[in-house]
């Protein structure tokens, strides 16, 4: 899995780096095709004046220059978009009220480790009137102020900021009332192809929002960003996302926020991520009421069991999750598991990869009960775990 690096720079160099990279690139054409005239068959006789031309073309060829009907009259030209069918402009117009552009300052250490100001940008939605405003947990980590624009040109300083790491997820506030709100979707009915549209801050931009568009490329993506933390259920699109767009809504053709940008393949084209919004939900929820989030444990590592691990392992299934350690006191421990273990089924789901297991505790809380199929050798062995919270660090 390649790293990938996550939609947020430093708004003024991002600005500078995009103005030097158009003054680098400047404007190229494409070569020539080269070309060689066919060669032309021998000239025929010119006709003498008083012979008149016809008009009618060899047969098989096609006569240029004569009139088709001359009576035709050109039809008029629509006025505007069909009535009733909306348009991207329509459906931005009225989402992009509740879309927010964010700037942040922090303190970061210098190569001589002094403590040096850092200016970032990043976007945002409003979720509820009172201005809760989801974004990125990257956008506001160790930031030590965070002002929010909205579209009308209005300003505000968060007084809250509740961040997830896990999930790159955060909800601030502002000290806000009646504010304009985003439709929320469903991001399970997505489907590949289905157009997308992409709202933010692009590069920290003057004048307003950014708009862009684009399809659904795949949806349940899994993918680890630059600080090693794993993100699951990421909706791929090829919609362009761009540094400060970090945080803003993915929107469906019906205008609902059903995605949250995070991230962008740095290796290739068109490669972007939104967090899906059904399952950022539950989230979003515990950082709006507890202030954090709250997550079942189980208490072991594992990873997929592949082609070379059954070799080295003489492991006797061909998909899995094999465990590589176990902590101790965990409820994995309790429940009796052991490195070298393979998982098969969890809680009823059929196991193939490592990453089905950890989204499953995290649908989970804590004090579930779990049950466990696992190969040990060549056994069966079937168990139950109860999970713990997940200890802090």
């Amino acid at each position: 899995m390649k790293k990938l690096w996550s939609g947020y720079l430093n708004y003024a160099v991002a600005v500078v780096l995009a103005f030097s990279l158009v003054v680098a690139a400047g404007c190229s054409f494409l070569p020539p095709i080269p070309f060689r005239a066919p060669s032309l068959p021998p000239a025929a006789s010119a006709p003498s004046p008083e012979t008149p031309q016809s008009q009618t073309p060899p047969q098989g060829g096609v006569s240029q220059g004569s009139p088709i009907d001359p009576s035709w009259k050109a039809p008029m030209l629509s006025s505007g978009p069909i009535p009733g069918i909306p348009t991207f402009a329509d459906i931005v117009k009225v989402a992009q009220e509740s879309v927010v552009s964010i700037q942040t300052e922090g303190i970061v250490s210098d190569i001589f480790l002094q403590p040096v100001p850092q200016r970032g940008a990043g976007s945002g939605v409003i979720i509820d009137p009172r201005g809760y405003i989801v974004t990125n947990n990257h956008v506001v980590e160790g930031a030590t102020q965070v002002k929010v624009m909205l579209n009308d040109g209005r300003s505000f300083d968060a007084i809250k900021a509740n961040r997830d790491p896990a999930t790159d997820l955060a909800v601030i506030q502002i000290d806000g009332a009646n504010l304009p709100v985003a439709k929320l979707g469903r991001s399970e009915s997505l489907r590949v192809g289905d157009w997308v549209i992409a709202i933010g801050n692009a590069l920290a931009l003057e004048g307003g929002v950014t708009v862009t568009a684009g399809i659904v490329s795949h949806t349940k993506r899994t993918i680890q960003v630059r600080n090693g933390v794993t993100l699951y259920n990421l909706i791929q699109t090829d919609t362009a996302i761009n540094p400060g767009n970090s945080g803003g809504p993915l929107l469906n053709i019906a205008g609902e926020v059903v995605g949250i940008n995070t991230a962008i393949a740095g290796e290739a084209q068109n490669i972007g991520f939104a967090i899906a919004i059904t399952p950022a939900m539950p989230v979003i929820e515990q950082l709006i009421t507890a202030g954090r989030v709250v997550r079942a444990f189980l208490g072991v590592s594992m990873v997929d069991v592949s082609s070379s691990l059954i070799t080295r392992y003489n492991l006797t299934v061909k998909e899995g999750a094999l465990i590589t350690a176990v902590t101790r006191g965990t409820p994995a421990d309790k429940a009796g598991l052991q490195r070298g273990d393979v998982v098969i089924a969890f809680d009823g789901r059929k196991i193939t990869k490592a990453e089905q297991v950890v989204e499953i505790i995290r649908s989970h809380k804590p004090g579930d009960t779990v049950g466990i199929t696992y190969v040990r050798g060549a056994s069966e062995f079937k168990t139950q775990a109860t999970l713990a919270e997940t200890p802090n660090r």
